[in-house]
Protein backbone atom coordinates (compact mmCIF):
# COMPACT_ATOMS: atom_id res chain seq x y z
CA UNK A 1 0.00 0.00 0.00
CA UNK A 2 1.47 3.44 -0.67
CA UNK A 3 2.61 5.64 1.85
CA UNK A 4 -0.05 8.64 2.46
CA UNK A 5 -0.27 11.51 4.77
CA UNK A 6 -3.12 9.22 6.88
CA UNK A 7 -0.87 6.42 7.04
CA UNK A 8 2.61 7.71 8.02
CA UNK A 9 3.86 4.45 9.86
CA UNK A 10 3.44 2.22 7.26
CA UNK A 11 6.97 2.34 5.63
CA UNK A 12 9.45 3.74 8.06
CA UNK A 13 12.20 4.18 5.25
CA UNK A 14 9.99 6.38 2.80
CA UNK A 15 9.17 8.76 6.05
CA UNK A 16 13.13 9.09 6.06
CA UNK A 17 12.70 9.97 2.67
CA UNK A 18 10.38 12.74 2.54
CA UNK A 19 10.24 15.71 5.02
CA UNK A 20 6.97 16.39 5.03
CA UNK A 21 6.23 12.92 6.02
CA UNK A 22 8.87 12.54 9.16
CA UNK A 23 7.72 16.01 10.47
CA UNK A 24 4.14 14.38 10.13
CA UNK A 25 5.22 11.21 12.22
CA UNK A 26 6.95 13.00 14.62
CA UNK A 27 4.09 15.72 15.30
CA UNK A 28 1.71 12.71 16.09
CA UNK A 29 3.95 10.47 18.22
CA UNK A 30 4.87 13.40 20.33
CA UNK A 31 8.73 11.37 20.49
CA UNK A 32 10.45 11.80 23.60
CA UNK A 33 13.71 13.51 21.11
CA UNK A 34 13.19 16.16 19.19
CA UNK A 35 14.77 17.43 16.13
CA UNK A 36 15.78 20.66 18.03
CA UNK A 37 17.77 18.74 20.66
CA UNK A 38 20.12 17.06 17.95
CA UNK A 39 23.06 19.19 16.23
CA UNK A 40 23.57 18.61 13.18
CA UNK A 41 27.44 19.00 11.94
CA UNK A 42 28.56 20.90 9.11
CA UNK A 43 31.48 18.59 7.42
CA UNK A 44 33.45 21.33 5.72
CA UNK A 45 33.11 23.21 9.48
CA UNK A 46 34.39 19.69 11.19
CA UNK A 47 37.29 19.58 8.80
CA UNK A 48 38.20 22.78 9.30
CA UNK A 49 38.06 22.49 13.06
CA UNK A 50 40.20 19.53 12.64
CA UNK A 51 42.73 21.11 10.55
CA UNK A 52 43.12 23.99 13.07
CA UNK A 53 43.08 21.70 16.32
CA UNK A 54 46.08 19.44 14.54
CA UNK A 55 48.05 21.96 13.56
CA UNK A 56 48.21 23.72 16.56
CA UNK A 57 48.95 20.25 18.49
CA UNK A 58 51.44 19.36 15.36
CA UNK A 59 53.44 23.00 16.63
CA UNK A 60 53.29 21.97 20.09
CA UNK A 61 55.07 18.61 19.66
CA UNK A 62 57.00 20.12 16.90
CA UNK A 63 58.51 22.50 19.62
CA UNK A 64 59.29 19.61 22.21
CA UNK A 65 60.68 17.17 19.62
CA UNK A 66 63.18 19.93 18.61
CA UNK A 67 64.46 20.48 22.36
CA UNK A 68 64.10 16.22 22.98
CA UNK A 69 66.32 15.85 19.88
CA UNK A 70 68.91 18.63 20.63
CA UNK A 71 68.91 17.65 24.13
CA UNK A 72 72.63 16.69 24.12
CA UNK A 73 73.56 19.53 22.22
CA UNK A 74 71.95 22.00 23.97
CA UNK A 75 73.68 20.17 26.69
CA UNK A 76 76.50 21.53 25.72
CA UNK A 77 75.55 24.95 24.86
CA UNK A 78 73.85 25.87 27.97
CA UNK A 79 75.56 24.21 30.87
CA UNK A 80 78.91 24.13 31.99
CA UNK A 81 81.49 21.94 30.36
CA UNK A 82 82.68 18.70 32.38
CA UNK A 83 80.88 15.67 32.77
CA UNK A 84 78.67 14.90 29.78
CA UNK A 85 76.31 12.79 31.66
CA UNK A 86 75.25 15.81 34.34
CA UNK A 87 75.01 18.06 31.03
CA UNK A 88 72.06 15.78 29.84
CA UNK A 89 70.66 15.19 32.64
CA UNK A 90 70.69 19.07 33.26
CA UNK A 91 69.29 19.57 29.85
CA UNK A 92 66.45 17.29 30.42
CA UNK A 93 65.80 18.64 33.94
CA UNK A 94 65.52 22.01 32.00
CA UNK A 95 63.06 19.85 29.27
CA UNK A 96 61.28 18.44 32.22
CA UNK A 97 60.69 22.13 33.59
CA UNK A 98 58.28 23.03 31.43
CA UNK A 99 56.11 20.14 32.57
CA UNK A 100 56.24 21.29 36.07
CA UNK A 101 54.22 24.14 35.30
CA UNK A 102 51.76 22.92 32.58
CA UNK A 103 49.35 21.91 35.69
CA UNK A 104 49.23 25.92 36.78
CA UNK A 105 48.82 26.79 32.94
CA UNK A 106 45.61 24.07 32.71
CA UNK A 107 44.32 25.35 36.38
CA UNK A 108 44.23 28.66 34.35
CA UNK A 109 43.49 28.70 30.67
CA UNK A 110 40.83 25.19 31.47
CA UNK A 111 38.32 26.56 33.95
CA UNK A 112 38.90 30.10 31.12
CA UNK A 113 38.21 27.83 28.32
CA UNK A 114 35.14 27.07 30.08
CA UNK A 115 33.68 30.18 30.70
CA UNK A 116 35.25 32.61 27.77
CA UNK A 117 35.34 30.01 25.17
CA UNK A 118 37.59 27.34 23.49
CA UNK A 119 38.02 29.16 20.81
CA UNK A 120 39.55 32.51 22.13
CA UNK A 121 41.68 30.44 24.84
CA UNK A 122 43.54 28.27 21.78
CA UNK A 123 44.45 31.17 20.45
CA UNK A 124 46.00 32.64 23.24
CA UNK A 125 47.77 29.55 23.85
CA UNK A 126 49.14 29.18 20.35
CA UNK A 127 51.45 32.60 20.61
CA UNK A 128 52.15 32.19 23.93
CA UNK A 129 53.94 28.90 22.57
CA UNK A 130 55.26 30.19 19.77
CA UNK A 131 56.82 33.52 21.36
CA UNK A 132 58.55 30.55 23.93
CA UNK A 133 59.96 28.46 21.51
CA UNK A 134 61.18 31.92 19.29
CA UNK A 135 62.68 33.04 22.56
CA UNK A 136 64.71 30.07 22.90
CA UNK A 137 66.45 30.56 19.56
CA UNK A 138 67.91 33.77 20.09
CA UNK A 139 69.32 33.20 23.93
CA UNK A 140 73.26 33.25 23.64
CA UNK A 141 75.21 30.52 25.17
CA UNK A 142 77.04 29.77 28.61
CA UNK A 143 80.20 30.43 27.07
CA UNK A 144 78.49 34.26 26.16
CA UNK A 145 76.45 34.86 29.01
CA UNK A 146 77.69 32.21 31.84
CA UNK A 147 74.40 31.72 34.18
CA UNK A 148 72.01 33.76 32.33
CA UNK A 149 71.89 31.37 29.57
CA UNK A 150 70.27 28.34 31.47
CA UNK A 151 68.23 31.03 33.63
CA UNK A 152 66.95 32.13 30.35
CA UNK A 153 65.85 28.69 29.10
CA UNK A 154 64.23 27.63 32.05
CA UNK A 155 62.22 30.77 32.27
CA UNK A 156 61.17 30.28 28.15
CA UNK A 157 61.16 26.59 28.76
CA UNK A 158 58.32 27.64 31.72
CA UNK A 159 56.17 30.11 29.14
CA UNK A 160 55.89 26.96 26.93
CA UNK A 161 55.04 24.58 29.17
CA UNK A 162 52.56 27.19 30.72
CA UNK A 163 51.00 27.53 27.51
CA UNK A 164 50.70 24.25 26.43
CA UNK A 165 48.75 23.69 29.79
CA UNK A 166 45.60 24.73 27.91
CA UNK A 167 46.35 23.32 24.34
CA UNK A 168 46.23 19.94 24.77
CA UNK A 169 42.99 20.16 26.63
CA UNK A 170 41.70 22.69 24.97
CA UNK A 171 42.50 20.97 21.34
CA UNK A 172 40.86 17.29 22.15
CA UNK A 173 37.86 19.07 23.29
CA UNK A 174 37.53 21.55 19.96
CA UNK A 175 37.31 18.43 17.90
CA UNK A 176 35.03 16.27 20.22
CA UNK A 177 32.89 18.49 20.36
CA UNK A 178 32.91 19.44 16.79
CA UNK A 179 32.60 16.11 15.63
CA UNK A 180 29.67 13.84 15.45
CA UNK A 181 28.97 10.86 18.11
CA UNK A 182 29.28 8.09 15.43
CA UNK A 183 33.02 9.72 13.91
CA UNK A 184 34.39 11.01 17.05
CA UNK A 185 37.20 8.82 17.05
CA UNK A 186 38.34 9.17 13.40
CA UNK A 187 37.97 12.84 13.36
CA UNK A 188 39.95 13.13 17.17
CA UNK A 189 42.73 10.50 15.63
CA UNK A 190 43.96 13.72 13.72
CA UNK A 191 44.84 15.57 17.18
CA UNK A 192 47.09 13.01 17.31
CA UNK A 193 48.07 12.76 13.52
CA UNK A 194 49.21 16.36 14.25
CA UNK A 195 51.47 15.47 17.03
CA UNK A 196 53.20 12.61 14.62
CA UNK A 197 53.80 15.22 12.62
CA UNK A 198 54.98 17.84 14.74
CA UNK A 199 57.71 15.33 15.75
CA UNK A 200 58.37 13.96 11.84
CA UNK A 201 58.78 18.08 11.29
CA UNK A 202 61.23 18.14 14.31
CA UNK A 203 63.30 14.75 13.71
CA UNK A 204 63.67 15.42 10.12
CA UNK A 205 64.62 18.97 10.33
CA UNK A 206 67.63 17.92 13.19
CA UNK A 207 68.69 15.59 10.95
CA UNK A 208 68.52 17.46 7.73
CA UNK A 209 70.42 20.34 9.65
CA UNK A 210 72.96 17.93 11.62
CA UNK A 211 74.32 15.91 8.58
CA UNK A 212 74.60 19.48 6.35
CA UNK A 213 76.05 21.54 8.96
CA UNK A 214 77.80 18.93 11.10
CA UNK A 215 77.80 18.45 14.70
CA UNK A 216 80.96 21.90 15.17
CA UNK A 217 78.72 23.93 13.35
CA UNK A 218 75.00 22.55 14.65
CA UNK A 219 76.50 23.41 18.62
CA UNK A 220 77.73 27.07 17.19
CA UNK A 221 74.80 27.93 15.42
CA UNK A 222 72.52 25.58 13.55
CA UNK A 223 70.87 24.57 16.63
CA UNK A 224 68.83 28.03 16.70
CA UNK A 225 67.47 27.02 13.44
CA UNK A 226 64.70 24.74 14.41
CA UNK A 227 63.02 27.00 17.20
CA UNK A 228 63.47 30.19 14.88
CA UNK A 229 60.97 28.41 12.42
CA UNK A 230 58.59 28.11 15.24
CA UNK A 231 57.45 32.13 14.79
CA UNK A 232 55.93 31.72 11.41
CA UNK A 233 54.36 28.46 12.30
CA UNK A 234 52.55 30.09 15.07
CA UNK A 235 51.57 33.14 12.77
CA UNK A 236 49.48 30.33 10.65
CA UNK A 237 48.06 28.31 13.35
CA UNK A 238 46.84 31.43 14.81
CA UNK A 239 45.27 32.53 11.45
CA UNK A 240 43.44 29.04 11.07
CA UNK A 241 42.30 29.52 14.74
CA UNK A 242 40.82 33.11 14.56
CA UNK A 243 38.53 31.54 11.21
CA UNK A 244 36.74 29.19 13.18
CA UNK A 245 33.73 29.75 15.09
CA UNK A 246 32.82 28.30 18.53
CA UNK A 247 32.13 24.97 19.24
CA UNK A 248 28.27 23.55 18.68
CA UNK A 249 28.06 21.90 22.20
CA UNK A 250 29.36 25.48 24.04
CA UNK A 251 27.41 27.57 21.86
CA UNK A 252 24.50 25.43 23.06
CA UNK A 253 25.77 25.88 26.58
CA UNK A 254 25.73 29.32 26.26
CA UNK A 255 22.49 29.67 25.18
CA UNK A 256 20.97 27.82 28.11
CA UNK A 257 23.24 29.76 30.30
CA UNK A 258 21.68 32.77 28.59
CA UNK A 259 17.99 31.71 28.75
CA UNK A 260 17.49 28.87 30.94
CA UNK A 261 15.24 26.06 29.42
CA UNK A 262 12.83 23.67 31.45
CA UNK A 263 15.32 20.89 30.55
CA UNK A 264 18.07 22.60 31.67
CA UNK A 265 20.16 22.11 35.06
CA UNK A 266 20.51 25.62 36.61
CA UNK A 267 23.25 24.32 39.04
CA UNK A 268 25.30 22.77 35.31
CA UNK A 269 24.84 26.36 33.66
CA UNK A 270 26.02 28.13 36.28
CA UNK A 271 29.15 26.79 37.05
CA UNK A 272 31.32 26.90 34.16
CA UNK A 273 34.85 27.20 34.50
CA UNK A 274 35.09 26.58 38.94
CA UNK A 275 37.65 25.16 39.61
CA UNK A 276 36.61 24.01 43.14
CA UNK A 277 33.88 22.26 41.24
CA UNK A 278 36.25 20.43 39.40
CA UNK A 279 37.79 18.76 42.14
CA UNK A 280 34.79 19.31 44.14
CA UNK A 281 32.58 16.47 41.58
CA UNK A 282 34.80 15.23 39.19
CA UNK A 283 37.31 13.45 41.06
CA UNK A 284 36.60 10.20 40.28
CA UNK A 285 37.01 11.33 36.49
CA UNK A 286 39.96 13.29 37.38
CA UNK A 287 41.73 10.16 39.15
CA UNK A 288 40.63 8.07 35.79
CA UNK A 289 42.56 10.60 33.75
CA UNK A 290 45.68 10.86 35.78
CA UNK A 291 45.93 7.00 35.35
CA UNK A 292 45.15 6.57 31.41
CA UNK A 293 47.17 9.91 30.27
CA UNK A 294 49.83 8.58 32.72
CA UNK A 295 50.30 5.24 31.48
CA UNK A 296 49.77 6.90 27.95
CA UNK A 297 52.44 10.06 28.32
CA UNK A 298 55.21 7.35 29.63
CA UNK A 299 55.10 5.09 26.53
CA UNK A 300 55.06 8.36 24.41
CA UNK A 301 57.65 10.25 25.34
CA UNK A 302 60.10 6.95 25.83
CA UNK A 303 59.49 6.61 22.09
CA UNK A 304 59.01 9.15 20.41
CA UNK A 305 60.99 11.62 22.22
CA UNK A 306 64.05 9.66 24.54
CA UNK A 307 64.77 7.24 21.67
CA UNK A 308 67.20 8.88 20.03
CA UNK A 309 69.23 10.12 23.20
CA UNK A 310 68.88 6.32 24.46
CA UNK A 311 70.34 4.99 20.95
CA UNK A 312 72.97 7.42 20.71
CA UNK A 313 73.94 7.55 24.37
CA UNK A 314 73.59 4.10 25.51
CA UNK A 315 73.84 2.10 23.10
CA UNK A 316 76.78 4.35 21.05
CA UNK A 317 74.91 4.80 17.46
CA UNK A 318 74.76 8.37 16.13
CA UNK A 319 72.24 11.01 16.73
CA UNK A 320 71.29 10.68 13.10
CA UNK A 321 70.98 7.47 12.85
CA UNK A 322 68.51 7.06 15.61
CA UNK A 323 66.47 9.62 14.46
CA UNK A 324 66.55 8.58 10.70
CA UNK A 325 65.03 4.71 12.32
CA UNK A 326 62.80 6.70 14.40
CA UNK A 327 61.48 9.29 11.58
CA UNK A 328 60.84 5.87 9.74
CA UNK A 329 58.44 4.35 12.35
CA UNK A 330 56.68 7.31 13.11
CA UNK A 331 55.74 7.65 9.52
CA UNK A 332 54.35 4.31 9.37
CA UNK A 333 52.48 5.33 12.43
CA UNK A 334 51.42 8.52 10.55
CA UNK A 335 49.90 5.94 8.08
CA UNK A 336 47.49 4.23 10.38
CA UNK A 337 46.39 6.29 12.97
CA UNK A 338 43.16 7.47 11.62
CA UNK A 339 42.58 4.07 10.74
CA UNK A 340 42.58 3.05 14.16
CA UNK A 341 40.44 6.13 15.34
CA UNK A 342 37.98 4.50 13.21
CA UNK A 343 38.14 1.15 14.56
CA UNK A 344 37.46 2.51 17.67
CA UNK A 345 34.40 4.01 16.71
CA UNK A 346 33.51 0.67 15.13
CA UNK A 347 34.44 -1.31 18.16
CA UNK A 348 34.89 0.87 21.30
CA UNK A 349 37.62 3.06 22.89
CA UNK A 350 37.79 0.38 25.23
CA UNK A 351 39.47 -2.76 23.30
CA UNK A 352 41.75 -0.32 21.45
CA UNK A 353 43.27 0.95 24.16
CA UNK A 354 43.20 -2.36 25.94
CA UNK A 355 45.25 -3.54 23.15
CA UNK A 356 47.61 -0.70 23.38
CA UNK A 357 48.44 -1.00 26.85
CA UNK A 358 48.60 -4.80 27.02
CA UNK A 359 50.74 -4.21 23.83
CA UNK A 360 53.63 -2.42 26.09
CA UNK A 361 52.76 -4.63 28.73
CA UNK A 362 54.07 -7.81 26.98
CA UNK A 363 56.22 -6.51 24.20
CA UNK A 364 58.41 -3.89 25.64
CA UNK A 365 60.77 -6.01 27.23
CA UNK A 366 61.51 -8.06 23.85
CA UNK A 367 61.28 -5.21 21.63
CA UNK A 368 64.28 -3.20 23.62
CA UNK A 369 66.22 -6.58 24.05
CA UNK A 370 65.86 -6.56 19.95
CA UNK A 371 66.93 -2.75 19.88
CA UNK A 372 70.00 -3.58 22.29
CA UNK A 373 71.23 -6.65 19.75
CA UNK A 374 71.98 -3.60 17.26
CA UNK A 375 72.23 -3.16 13.52
CA UNK A 376 69.40 -1.38 11.55
CA UNK A 377 66.64 -4.27 11.03
CA UNK A 378 67.07 -5.17 14.66
CA UNK A 379 66.12 -1.39 15.62
CA UNK A 380 63.60 -0.63 13.81
CA UNK A 381 61.75 -4.06 14.60
CA UNK A 382 61.97 -3.08 18.18
CA UNK A 383 60.71 0.09 18.16
CA UNK A 384 57.50 -1.01 15.68
CA UNK A 385 56.95 -3.34 18.50
CA UNK A 386 56.54 0.03 20.83
CA UNK A 387 54.74 1.98 17.82
CA UNK A 388 52.20 -0.33 17.07
CA UNK A 389 51.11 -0.41 20.73
CA UNK A 390 51.35 2.98 20.97
CA UNK A 391 49.29 4.18 17.54
CA UNK A 392 46.54 2.49 19.51
CA UNK A 393 46.83 5.00 22.60
CA UNK A 394 47.51 7.78 20.07
CA UNK A 395 44.40 7.16 17.73
CA UNK A 396 41.95 6.51 20.60
CA UNK A 397 42.93 8.83 23.69
CA UNK A 398 42.06 12.17 21.94
CA UNK A 399 38.46 11.09 21.89
CA UNK A 400 38.16 9.02 25.09
CA UNK A 401 39.92 11.65 27.50
CA UNK A 402 36.92 14.43 26.43
CA UNK A 403 34.24 11.86 26.99
CA UNK A 404 35.24 11.33 30.54
CA UNK A 405 33.69 15.14 31.50
CA UNK A 406 30.35 17.46 31.38
CA UNK A 407 30.52 20.18 28.67
CA UNK A 408 30.21 22.67 30.85
CA UNK A 409 33.67 21.76 33.29
CA UNK A 410 35.63 19.72 30.28
CA UNK A 411 38.14 22.06 28.91
CA UNK A 412 38.93 23.23 32.83
CA UNK A 413 38.76 19.06 33.76
CA UNK A 414 40.60 17.59 31.21
CA UNK A 415 43.28 20.74 31.48
CA UNK A 416 43.65 20.11 34.94
CA UNK A 417 43.85 15.68 34.42
CA UNK A 418 45.97 15.89 31.86
CA UNK A 419 48.57 18.19 33.06
CA UNK A 420 48.86 16.61 36.34
CA UNK A 421 49.64 13.70 34.98
CA UNK A 422 51.89 14.68 32.37
CA UNK A 423 53.62 16.76 35.08
CA UNK A 424 54.35 13.86 37.01
CA UNK A 425 54.94 10.91 34.61
CA UNK A 426 55.37 12.73 30.76
CA UNK A 427 58.27 15.35 30.78
CA UNK A 428 60.19 13.68 33.74
CA UNK A 429 60.14 10.30 31.81
CA UNK A 430 63.91 11.16 29.70
CA UNK A 431 65.07 12.24 33.09
CA UNK A 432 64.12 8.99 35.55
CA UNK A 433 64.57 6.71 32.88
CA UNK A 434 68.03 8.06 32.43
CA UNK A 435 68.59 7.93 35.81
CA UNK A 436 67.84 4.50 36.49
CA UNK A 437 70.04 3.36 33.32
CA UNK A 438 72.77 5.95 35.70
CA UNK A 439 71.78 3.93 39.37
CA UNK A 440 71.67 0.19 37.87
CA UNK A 441 73.76 -0.04 34.90
CA UNK A 442 70.88 -1.87 32.94
CA UNK A 443 70.37 -1.17 29.53
CA UNK A 444 66.50 -2.22 30.07
CA UNK A 445 65.40 0.08 32.72
CA UNK A 446 62.95 1.99 29.52
CA UNK A 447 61.50 -1.54 29.14
CA UNK A 448 60.86 -1.84 32.85
CA UNK A 449 59.29 1.51 33.39
CA UNK A 450 56.79 1.23 30.35
CA UNK A 451 55.40 -2.06 31.63
CA UNK A 452 54.65 -0.82 35.28
CA UNK A 453 53.30 2.34 33.36
CA UNK A 454 51.21 -0.31 30.71
CA UNK A 455 50.03 -2.22 34.21
CA UNK A 456 48.66 0.89 35.50
CA UNK A 457 46.76 1.67 32.23
CA UNK A 458 45.34 -1.66 31.86
CA UNK A 459 43.69 -1.23 35.25
CA UNK A 460 42.29 2.14 34.34
CA UNK A 461 41.24 1.06 31.05
CA UNK A 462 38.92 -1.53 32.66
CA UNK A 463 37.56 0.48 35.15
CA UNK A 464 36.27 3.77 32.37
CA UNK A 465 32.91 3.17 30.88
CA UNK A 466 32.35 2.99 26.83
CA UNK A 467 31.61 6.10 25.10
CA UNK A 468 32.25 5.40 21.69
CA UNK A 469 29.16 6.38 19.61
CA UNK A 470 27.33 8.16 22.04
CA UNK A 471 26.88 11.63 23.22
CA UNK A 472 29.18 13.61 25.75
CA UNK A 473 27.54 14.45 28.49
CA UNK A 474 25.89 17.80 28.95
CA UNK A 475 25.79 18.11 25.38
CA UNK A 476 22.81 17.19 22.81
CA UNK A 477 23.35 14.32 20.48
CA UNK A 478 25.12 14.81 17.47
CA UNK A 479 25.13 13.93 13.87
CA UNK A 480 26.38 14.21 10.46
CA UNK A 481 23.09 14.79 7.89
CA UNK A 482 19.85 15.12 8.48
CA UNK A 483 19.14 11.77 7.77
CA UNK A 484 21.04 10.54 10.88
CA UNK A 485 18.99 13.23 13.00
CA UNK A 486 15.46 11.73 11.46
CA UNK A 487 16.75 7.79 11.89
CA UNK A 488 17.81 8.56 15.71
CA UNK A 489 14.45 10.66 16.68
CA UNK A 490 12.65 7.17 14.91
CA UNK A 491 14.95 5.16 17.16
CA UNK A 492 13.79 7.01 20.02
CA UNK A 493 10.33 7.80 19.71
CA UNK A 494 7.92 4.79 21.10
CA UNK A 495 6.16 2.96 18.44
CA UNK A 496 1.74 4.33 18.47
CA UNK A 497 -0.50 2.68 20.39
CA UNK A 498 -3.91 1.51 19.17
Amino acid sequence: MPVTDRDPDADPEAVRRHPRLFRAVTRRRRPRLRRTDITVTDEAAVRRAVKAASLGNAMEWFDFGVYAYLAVTLGHVFFPSGNDTVQLLSSFATFAVAFLVRPLGGMVFGPMGDRIGRKKVLALTMILMAAGTFAIGLIPSYASIGFWAPALLVLFRMVQGFSTGGEYGGASTFIAEYAPDRRRGYFGSFLELGTLAGYVAAASLVTALTTWLGPDTMEAWGWRVPFLVAGPLGLVGLYLRMRLDETPAFQRLEADTAHPTGTADPADTSTKGDLGRIFRRQWPALVLCVALVGAYNITDYLLLSYMPTYLSDELGYSETHGLLVLLLVMVLLMLVITQVGRLSDRFGRKPVLMAGMLGFLFLSLPAFLLIGQGGIPAITAGMLMLGLSLVCLLGTMSAALPALFPTNVRYGSLSVGYNLSASLFGGTTPLVVTALIGATGSTLMPAYYAMGAALVGVVAVACMKETARQPLEGSPPSVGTPEEAAELILSKTPEPKF
